[in-house]
């Protein structure tokens, strides 16, 4: 039970440093930073190198017979490094 309970949490986390993410580039874009631009470019590119990271993950850990729940927390990790450095970039460029 508690595995249920740490998954849910950490789902939480992820989803509310997500928003933080997207709340922080909406205000960039509606702010008409000078960087706005860069901003959007950046978050394209890093979507895609995050999911291609993440699927290249998931086939590994299938390759490897390691199942369909390794395989999806393997996906997820590079997802989760995309977005907490992403939220830390940004705070920090706000503050």
């Amino acid at each position: 039970m508690n595995d249920f309970w740490s998954s849910w949490l950490e789902a939480v986390r992820f989803t509310c440093e997500a928003q933080s993410v997207i709340s922080a580039r909406l205000m960039l874009f509606a702010s008409g930073a000078p960087n706005a631009t860069e901003e959007a470019e950046l978050m394209i590119a890093e979507k895609i190198f995050a999911f291609a990271n993440a699927g290249l993950a998931a086939e590994q850990a299938l390759a490897d017979g390691l199942g369909i729940y390794a395989a999806a927390e393997r996906a997820y990790s590079p997802l989760q490094r995309a977005v907490h450095a992403n939220s830390e970039r940004l705070i920090a460029a706000v503050h």
